[in-house]
């Protein structure tokens, strides 16, 4: 298991989460499956995954309490699966730090396509192998009272640091690397989330307001019916 990716898997269904489990194993993951929210929390603390995939109705603890405990200890990337495209759980999933979301019922392909490129993205979160144009090349940027250390990976406001999970890190280094530009939604979605095809622009939405909670209300300007910018 120590070569292999190590997935937590948190459904209540055994037909899906059995057939899921099969499948990730078939692509060379390690899967950890489990029934219910508490079993999921005590698999991840004993087993600190490397992603963690979590339906939002399973009993014991929803998998949007689930995600808001493993967010409390973990930076460990997060997918949430919800039955519904339009349901409000998806939100409430984003909202309580996961990094995306997986519509049910889903192709094996296009979930595992979801999966590597999230942990694509979090391996380029400390800075290694960047796509090119996609984030500063290094240094220290500085926009009012917010410093950007793109080596060192780190934000400080009012010179207090400032804890970012790996996406919100990504989507600022983006803001960073073009202050006051505007970068589309589905700009941001191929840059930082990887998509090379259309996503739910709720994910960009959702991040964003959390990173605006962060650093600042102001700091990122929403400019109606293009996307948004950061305030140099």
């Amino acid at each position: 298991m120590a070569d292999q990716t190590h997935v937590l898997f948190v459904e209540d269904d055994d037909v899906i989460r059995e057939a899921t489990q099969l499948a990730l194993e078939r692509d060379g993951f390690a899967v950890t499956a489990m029934p219910d929210g508490l079993s999921g929390l005590e698999a991840f603390r004993a087993d600190r995954p490397d992603i963690a995939l979590l339906d939002v109705m399973v009993p014991g603890l929803d998998g949007v309490s689930l995600c808001r405990r493993i967010r409390d200890e973990s930076t460990v990337p997060v997918i949430m699966l919800s039955a519904r495209a339009d349901s409000i759980d998806v939100v409430l999933g984003l909202e309580a730090g996961a990094d995306d979301y997986v519509t049910k019922p889903f192709d094996g392909a296009v979930l595992v396509a979801r999966i590597r490129a999230v942990l694509r993205r979090f391996g380029h979160a400390g800075g290694a192998d960047r796509a090119e144009g996609s984030a500063p090349a290094g240094g220290l940027l500085t926009f009012g009272d917010l410093e950007v250390d793109t080596e060192g990976m780190e934000v400080r406001k009012a010179g207090q640091p400032v804890a970012l999970t790996p996406t919100e890190m990504r989507l600022l280094l983006e803001f960073s690397s073009a202050p006051g530009t505007v970068l589309s939604r589905d700009k941001l979605l191929e840059r930082v989330w990887d998509y090379g095809w259309g996503g739910d622009t709720r994910v960009v939405d959702v991040h964003v307001q959390r990173l605006r909670q962060k650093i600042g209300q102001d700091r990122i300007e929403t400019v109606r019916g293009f996307g948004y910018k950061l305030k140099a």
